[in-house]
């Protein structure tokens, strides 16, 4: 009777440390024949349905060409966090010029709650929003993590900002970067409109004031800043050495271009670099109306580089530098008058 109580006691132990597990498919890398394997159900290493072995990767070379997927682990956030700074001169045509910056930082982080039927479960968490300008030896900032302004013009947006960080948005997105919906704008809404009640007296300014918020600040607008920010290669993927471009409007009419190309330079130490160049080529407008020509030029040229995580697909840093400049001439035929405005820009991400 001791002996089969002991046998007894040890398989319940057996079955008591046994793990649970659950199949995942996968492809073999010799074969190219798709099969099945067993995993820990309990690992918190969230599974990207297109690995075939550890380590995984997100950024991985088949056969030559690169792709980009996303393994994002459960429990764990990722940052967005994007600095943009402002440098604007202005030279007028006796040649005196003046200048003024302007900053803005938007904090954010993505936490992955989980991966089920290959789409990830992620909570935004808007966290911070930063503002600082600077001219004529003046400076003016306006910080959610700071006590309210004391200039007038600044306390509105000082307000939206502070109604608008705290909250957060639900984020669903398969492995490939695709965002499939984004919700829960509508409390966000709430907050941002009872944060200017005081301010605008008149119903129909908070109404118009509410419209255009929500023009700048919805599901379609975040979507394509997410997928802007964080899916940099190609659905077809990339060779090292191989380029694409993007165009996007620059103007409403769509007759000015904003051209955009990207290198791939590889893989190294763990970071996929990616090396950016293009802008919009100089373009020149003339009009003479009653023997008074107005000629204006414009160019804007951008260059950076971003760095990928190989292991996560989350983008480590990218750093972009963007000039735009404009000449405006005056003439009569006998005198002409000359304005410049040129600004130099920096947008940081994951600084």
């Amino acid at each position: 009777m001791k002996k089969l109580t002991a046998i007894a006691l040890l398989s319940i132990a057996l079955v008591s440390c046994k793990k649970e597990t659950k199949t995942v498919t996968k492809v073999d890398p010799k074969t190219g024949k798709t099969i099945t394997v067993e995993v820990p159900a309990d690992s918190t290493k969230l599974v990207n349905p297109e690995t075939t072995a550890a380590p995984v990767l997100a950024i991985k070379d088949s056969a030559g060409v690169f792709r980009q997927t996303f393994v994002l682990e459960k429990g764990k956030s990722y940052p967005l966090i994007t600095v943009q700074k402002d440098v604007q001169t202005l030279t007028a045509p006796n040649g005196q010029s003046q200048s003024g910056t302007n900053e803005t930082t938007d904090e954010m982080s993505f936490l992955v709650n989980g991966f089920e039927n290959g789409i990830y479960d992620i909570t935004i968490n808007l966290l911070r929003k930063k503002n600082s300008q600077s001219a004529n030896g003046k400076s003016i900032s306006t910080d959610t993590k700071a006590a309210e302004p004391t200039e007038e013009q600044f306390k509105m947006m000082w307000k939206v900002n502070k109604a608008l960080v705290g909250n957060t948005l639900n984020l669903k997105m398969d492995s490939k970067g695709n965002v499939k919906s984004i919700t829960g704008f509508d409390p966000v809404y709430s907050k941002v409109a009872a944060s200017v009640n005081t301010l605008l007296k008149d119903a129909k300014e908070r109404e118009e004031f509410l419209k255009s918020f929500k023009a700048s600040f919805n599901e379609k607008v975040l979507k394509e800043q997410f997928t802007k920010n964080l899916v940099l290669f190609p659905a077809k993927g990339v060779k090292v050495g191989e380029s694409w471009s993007e165009h996007e409007n620059a103007t409403p009419d769509g007759k000015v271009k904003l051209i955009t190309t990207y290198v791939f330079k590889g893989v190294q130490n763990g970071d996929a670099e990616i090396a950016v160049s293009g802008g919009i080529p100089k373009k020149s407008d003339k009009q003479t109306q009653q023997q008074m020509s107005r000629t204006m030029s414009s160019e804007l040229t951008q260059s950076g580089k971003i760095l990928l995580d190989q292991h996560t697909g989350w983008i480590k840093n990218q750093t972009m530098h963007v000039k735009t400049s404009q000449v405006e001439t005056l003439s009569d035929g006998k005198q002409s008058q000359t304005m410049k405005s040129v600004s130099n820009s920096t947008v940081t991400v994951n600084p």
